[in-house]
């Protein structure tokens, strides 16, 4: 597996600032790996660029609607960087969906304590990053023990050391390494065309690879006492 310091030297060999096996002094260590965090920070913000949607549960109190979450939170995960969709199961392993909502509809609640019913319809995600952590507040609050169940894009994890291994589905590893030379070139060097085509055709690579796909419908009103096909129409 790569590491933070191979990564960051095949960059810098790339636009000719280091020489190959040339080391990395103490401050230019913590410079560079400091930029690529920054950069797989930044990708984390691009759904084509997120390589898993991850599926965690925890388990609901019975009349509690906000939970904070988060590395140290009530539901103890990396913070997500969205919630794409969720739902709650039963003691009987029956499933329910819960709607995700923004910060409007989720004000328009009129009560948002109390429980009223066992299962919780929405899940507002406050993304409010306070103390690195981000609060679900769900809606009603369960009458009932559940668990929740949610999938969200993750963070892309950063390099503590410069020495620290990581793993990468395939292609990731030239996608860094190529779109770092641009991250780490300006007031270095002017970067070849080559190189920039390298660090585009490589981020388009892993981006149709991730994309996702959609589930068509059609209008009710268009289709309705009528049969239709996505690829022929009504």
């Amino acid at each position: 597996m790569p590491t933070a310091f191979s990564m960051i030297q095949t960059a810098l060999v790339s636009i000719g600032e280091k020489r190959i096996g040339q080391g990395l002094s103490s401050p230019e260590q913590a410079h560079y790996l400091s930029k690529l965090n920054s950069m797989l920070d930044s990708w984390s913000l691009d759904r084509l660029l997120v390589y898993q949607i991850l599926q965690e549960s925890l388990a609901l109190t019975a009349g509690t609607g906000t939970y904070t979450i988060g590395d140290g939170g009530a539901f103890n995960t990396t913070r997500p960087t969205r919630i794409t969709s969720a739902f709650v199961r039963d003691s009987s392993n029956l499933d329910s969906e819960v709607r995700i909502i923004g910060y409007e509809p989720y004000d328009g609640l009129p009560l948002k304590t109390g429980t009223g019913n066992t299962y919780p319809q929405y899940l507002f995600y406050d993304t409010a990053y306070v103390a690195g952590l981000g609060t679900l507040r769900i809606y009603p609050e369960p009458s009932a023990s559940l668990t929740l169940f949610i999938n969200s894009w993750k963070q892309f994890s950063k390099f503590s050391t410069i020495l620290t291994d990581v793993g990468f589905p395939p292609g990731y590893q030239l996608a860094i390494e190529s779109n770092f030379t641009i991250h780490a070139a300006p007031g270095l060097k002017s970067l070849p065309p080559e190189l920039l085509t390298v660090a585009q055709q490589s981020l388009a690579a892993i981006k149709k690879v991730n994309l996702p796909n959609p589930i068509m419908r059609m209008d009710v009103g268009i289709v309705h006492g009528r049969r239709a096909s996505i690829l022929t129409g009504p």
